[in-house]
C-alpha cells in the first residue's frame, strides 16, 4: 500500500549526474514501491534542478532502516558543528 505522502521543498547545493556537477534547487520525499532496489518499499530521494530538464535529476532509493539512520546520522553532524561554522 503507497501513502502518496510526498514533501516537496527547495534546496542549495550540487548534485553528480551523467554529464557531471549541476546545481541542485529542488528535492522530492516520498515512500513509494522503487524502480531498482529490493524492498518492497522505500524511502525515495529526488535530488533535482528542473530548469535544466529531466536529466539534471539524483535519486536515491533507501530502505526504512538506512533512511532512518542517515536522517540521526545527519542530524547528528549539523549538532556537533562548531559554533558560527554553519551560519550563512
Amino acid at each position: 500500500m503507497c501513502t502518496y505522502q510526498t514533501a516537496t521543498l527547495a534546496v542549495a547545493g550540487s548534485g553528480k549526474g551523467v554529464d557531471g556537477w549541476f546545481p541542485l534547487t529542488a528535492a522530492t520525499v516520498y515512500l513509494d514501491h522503487p524502480v531498482h532496489a529490493a524492498p518492497l518499499h522505500t524511502l525515495n530521494i529526488d535530488f533535482r534542478n528542473p530548469e535544466r530538464g529531466p536529466a539534471a535529476r539524483v535519486a536515491v532509493e533507501l530502505d526504512p532502516s538506512a533512511a532512518r539512520e542517515l536522517a540521526q546520522s545527519i542530524l547528528a553532524i549539523l549538532a556537533s558543528a562548531p559554533p558560527g561554522l554553519l551560519e550563512d
